[in-house]
Formats: structure tokens, C-alpha cells, sequence
């Protein structure tokens, strides 16, 4: 295997360890598992294209619920309980998953193809750019839409929110959204004019969807900062894409209002 690939699957036990830490799994986690391994079967050991289509709908389906957190037999714990980080804030609770990171693992081990085999250097210098324009952009916008504001701070928890969101968070959604929604998209494209930057817009617009729950405002700061990552992701590979997410996550927690005005 690769040594992006060995890293993210390094990563991931990294943070589905300090998950299982302190969350608990149940006997119903046995079905998950099974039918993940179902479709990881199907997807990497068979050339029949409806058995491989049949592959990819199942993990879709098992990852929407894993991101949803439909699944039973994870008990997730409380690791921030309702702590308002700045006066202004509304109060924000975390809890360390043991579903979500499952779609990672999955995506890592099964789809070999979301790896692009780039140097540091190469990732490096991409994320130097990516980061600052994708972070002015969506910051600036979050502000002129009163969603937060200006707030330094580097809170008691700050260690244990970027360890979540660095192993939890940014590298599972990337694999997810970037890696195998964009490649996805990207391969299914290929016959048409500017496939990479529609693949590009329509991984964005999906994250956006993604974040719609929260709000129409998040949805389109959502679509704002994945349009930045999925260009971060076409030129630097999946680390300038990991570490893009995450230093926006860590400059909007550090010096903006987090999550977001009390309102």
C-alpha cells in the first residue's frame, strides 16, 4: 500500500481508538460490519459492473446512516458538554463518534484509487494557498451573514476538539466528499469538457446539501469551503485536502465565534 494510504489508515485507528476511549459498541455494530464488509466485497473482487454498481449503493446507504447516526449499537460519548466558548456564543457540545469514522476505513481500504501519489512538497505548497483563500472566504462571508464574529480564544478544550476534528472530522469527510464522491464523479465525467472542475462544483454543492440541516447559511459556507477543498484535493491529494479542512475548522474555532452567534 501506499504511504498516504497506510497513513490515513493509521489516522483513523488513531481516532477510532481515542472514540472507543471513551464511547461504547453494542451487539447491533455486528450487522454494520457486515454489510460493509458486503460491499467492500463486491466492490474490490468482482469485475461485474452491477455487482460493483450493487457495492457502491450499499456503502452510500450504510455511510448515510453512519453520518447520520442511524445505525444502532454506537454509543458515542459527551466529550464537551454545552460550553459557551466566548460570551456571545451558542453553547456547543461534542461528542467522540464510533460511527462515522467507519466510513473512512471503509474508503481507504476498498477504494485504493482516492490516494494521488504526490510528494509533501507538492501537498505543502498547495495547502499554503488553498488554506488562507479558502479561509478568507468562507470567514468573511460567515461574518457578512452575522453568523459569527471576531473571538480569540484557545479554550481548555481546544486539545481534545482538534484531535476530534483532525482524525474524526476533517479526514473522514474528505475521504468521503473529496476522495470518493469527487473521484467518483470525476472518472464518470471524463467524456465531458471541464470533468474536473464539474466534478469539483457538484462534491461542493453535496457538502453543502450535507450541512443544509444547520441551516441555509452553513449549507452555502459548506459548498463555499468544499469548493476549496475539492481544488485543494485536485492539485495536493487528499493531505492538502485534510489539513485545508482542518485549518479552517481550528481558525474559525481559535478566532471566530464557535459554532456561531446565540441567537
Amino acid at each position: 500500500m501506499s504511504v498516504q494510504r497506510w497513513t490515513t489508515l493509521f489516522l483513523l485507528s488513531l481516532g477510532y481508538c481515542l472514540a472507543l476511549r471513551y464511547g461504547q459498541l453494542s451487539v447491533p455494530v455486528v450487522v454494520t460490519f457486515g454489510l460493509l464488509i458486503m460491499a467492500a466485497i463486491c466492490v474490490s473482487h468482482f469485475q461485474h459492473r452491477a455487482v460493483r454498481l450493487f457495492g457502491h449503493a450499499l456503502f452510500i446507504a450504510i455511510a448515510a446512516g453512519l453520518a447520520s447516526h442511524w445505525w444502532p449499537g454506537f454509543l458515542s460519548t459527551r466529550a464537551i458538554a454545552g460550553v459557551r466558548l466566548s460570551p456571545e456564543a451558542a453553547p456547543y457540545s461534542m461528542y467522540l463518534n464510533l460511527d462515522k469514522p467507519l466510513i473512512g476505513f471503509w474508503i481507504a481500504i476498498a477504494c485504493p484509487w482516492v490516494f494521488i501519489a504526490l510528494g509533501p512538497r507538492r501537498w505543502l505548497g498547495v495547502t499554503s494557498i488553498a488554506l488562507p483563500v479558502t479561509a478568507a472566504a468562507c470567514l468573511s462571508t460567515a461574518m457578512l451573514l452575522g453568523v459569527v464574529g471576531w473571538s480569540p480564544k484557545w479554550p481548555e478544550q481546544t486539545g481534545i476538539w482538534a484531535l476530534h476534528n483532525l482524525l474524526l472530522v476533517a479526514l473522514t469527510e474528505e475521504l468521503l466528499f473529496r476522495g470518493y464522491l469527487q473521484g467518483s464523479l470525476k472518472r464518470w465525467l471524463q467524456p465531458l469538457p471541464y470533468h474536473d472542475a464539474l466534478a469539483i462544483v457538484l462534491a461542493s454543492a453535496l457538502f453543502g446539501l450535507a450541512h443544509f440541516g444547520a441551516g441555509w447559511e452553513w449549507a452555502l459556507l459548506a459548498g463555499i469551503a468544499g469548493t476549496g477543498y475539492g481544488v485543494a484535493y485536485r492539485l495536493g491529494g487528499l493531505p492538502a485536502a485534510v489539513l485545508t479542512h482542518f485549518g479552517l475548522n481550528l481558525l474559525h474555532f481559535s478566532l471566530f465565534t464557535y459554532p456561531m452567534f446565540d441567537r
